[in-house]
């Protein structure tokens, strides 16, 4: 039996469609019809692909390497973005026109609860062990909201922290003791305490808005609009490496040594060495290509 390979698994908002892209080669693998215009999706390795459309109040689940249609759920006026929680079953959906965040089932399909956590909600991070969310009320949040989500079918606010810029993006370091916050205004990303919200450090980042993900003790954030991707030891704050991307390559994806990001203004998806920041392959897509997940097919 061959063995499983990464795929990005990329948005195309104005194809309202989601695509699988081979890895390294750029070719796409399948192409599936989703709800009109998603904007992000997500994949938590086991389970299913969850993409998200606003505009159309759903959220679609496709099937793990077909990418086949597996249901459609409803009952959301403008979700903007779904987090996997470690294991694959559930998923955090956030709302921003409700001001919600809710508990999917992902085997099922069906919403175990559902709290409110303030108007505009949107970016979302749950921590490696699965108990705590933060939820950016906004893409320029002047609040972030905490939620105890250990048991998914009983959602809790437990805090609100003033992140002191308008934040964008956030992510959970692995053990889970800082949460990194990237700003939509400042050339930064915040290193705040997850326990307190206190801010412990600021690493440069290049022009705003950015986003941020882990690849094991490694943070990679992403400038869009500077066009660059840098490498940070997440031990030291240390800027490790920097590397050129396509412009308007906000969103990224990291598992092991593959390193994805994916340009929303011209379409290309790029790989590289998440090591060295060496690029693979960078080939275009498609008009816009907005999120990626990555899986193994």
């Amino acid at each position: 039996m061959a063995r499983p390979r990464p795929v990005a698994i990329v948005s195309v908002e104005g194809e309202n469609g989601v695509f699988a892209v081979s890895l390294p080669g750029g070719r796409i693998l399948r192409r599936a019809a989703v709800a009109a215009h998603p904007t992000t999706v997500a994949e938590g390795g086991t389970g299913p692909v969850v993409a998200v459309s606003p505009q159309a109040g759903v959220v679609t689940l496709l099937a793990p390497r077909t990418l086949r249609r597996n249901q459609v759920v409803g009952g959301f006026r403008s979700p903007q973005i779904a987090a996997v929680a470690s294991g694959g079953r559930w998923a955090l959906v956030t709302d921003a026109a409700a001001g919600t965040v809710s508990a999917l089932d992902l085997r099922t399909g069906n919403v175990a609860d559902r709290v409110r956590v303030g108007q505009g909600a949107h970016h979302i991070a749950i921590s490696p062990d699965g108990r705590r969310a933060w939820v950016a009320l906004g893409e320029t949040a002047e609040a972030i909201v905490t939620v105890d989500c250990a048991d998914m079918r009983r959602l809790r606010v437990t805090g609100r922290i003033d992140p002191q810029v308008a934040a964008h993006d956030l992510a959970f370091a692995p053990g889970g003791a800082t949460v990194w916050v990237t700003s939509a205004t400042r050339p930064f990303v915040s290193v705040l305490s997850a326990a307190s919200g206190r801010v412990l450090a600021r690493i440069p980042a290049g022009a705003a808005p950015q986003h941020v993900a882990f690849g094991g003790r490694y943070a990679y954030v992403t400038s869009g609009y500077g066009a660059s991707i840098e490498m940070v030891d997440s031990a030291d704050g240390r800027v490790v490496r920097t590397a050129a991307v396509p412009y308007g390559s906000f969103n990224l994806a990291v598992a092991g040594r593959v390193l994805v990001v994916t340009s929303l203004l011209d379409g290309r998806v790029t790989e590289l060495d998440a090591r060295t920041l060496r690029r693979l392959m960078s080939r275009v897509v498609a008009p816009q290509a907005r999120s990626v997940a990555l899986g193994l097919w």
